[in-house]
């Protein structure tokens, strides 16, 4: 089974995801071939093999970021379909495809799934300088999920006022830009200095969860790889040749 849409890949040009307002980014449909798509959702990894984390602080006194959170590593006893579908991920293409559209050479790649509960949310704030970008895949669809329920993750525009090490709320951003998260859509997008993002708290019932999972493109530092073994027990890049 193949997973990733090429021509999806291909469409996407970097020219002009480099110059998206207000940093990097693009919102791209049917990524994943619609058959794969929904084999993927079926074969979504239980939540008991999560960890929680709620009420961790963060740095710069932004508000936590609260969820269930799973580390991919080869040996967990996840699906076939998630091990071929982060094989994909760590194949020649999607390089490729991440290395044109980031203008890089030099990175590696991790892998996380997020489920987050009624109640939480993802403050503002721009991911820690080792990350090159991120794309986000999101896994709920009109059968489990009411637009209404929130969920959406936000492109902020802070017109360059605020640092990086500060705490906005969302209301104090001048431009807001909501990504499609339903269906079979992805995010991805690069890390700047002003590459603010989150999601507002989410008013689901209590037996929903949002569900997605995050490739991390990493850059190939000293500090970023320590910080990938410490959170995944793997070496990052052992599996390329």
């Amino acid at each position: 089974m193949q997973y990733l849409d090429r021509g999806r890949m291909e469409a996407i040009e970097s020219g002009a995801f480099q110059k998206a307002h207000p940093f990097p980014w693009t919102n791209p449909a049917g990524f994943i071939a619609p058959d794969s798509y929904e084999t993927l959702r079926a074969d979504l990894p239980p939540v008991g093999l999560f960890k929680s984390s709620f009420g961790m602080n963060r740095a710069h006194g932004q508000q936590p970021h609260d969820r269930y959170t799973l580390e991919y590593r080869d040996s967990l006893p996840v699906a076939d379909s998630w091990k071929a579908f982060v094989g994909e991920l760590e194949g020649p293409d999607y390089r490729a495809f991440i290395a044109r559209l980031f203008g890089i050479r030099r990175f590696f790649l991790t892998f996380h799934w997020h489920y987050t509960p009624n109640g939480c949310s993802v403050s503002p704030h721009c991911d820690a300088p080792h990350k090159v970008g991120s794309h986000i895949f999101y896994f709920n669809t009109e059968e489990d999920w009411d637009p209404a329920w929130g969920g959406e993750t936000l492109i902020l525009d802070d017109k360059g006022r605020f640092p990086a090490d500060s705490a906005p709320a969302f209301e104090d951003f001048s431009e807001t830009v909501t990504a499609n998260a339903l269906g079979n859509n992805s995010l991805i997008f690069g890390r700047r200095g002003n590459s603010w993002h989150g999601v507002r708290e989410i008013a689901c019932p209590p037996d929903r969860l949002r569900k997605v999972f995050i490739v991390v493109i990493n850059s190939y530092t000293p500090r970023a790889v320590i910080k990938s073994v410490l959170r995944t027990g793997t070496l990052p890049g052992w599996r390329r040749k």
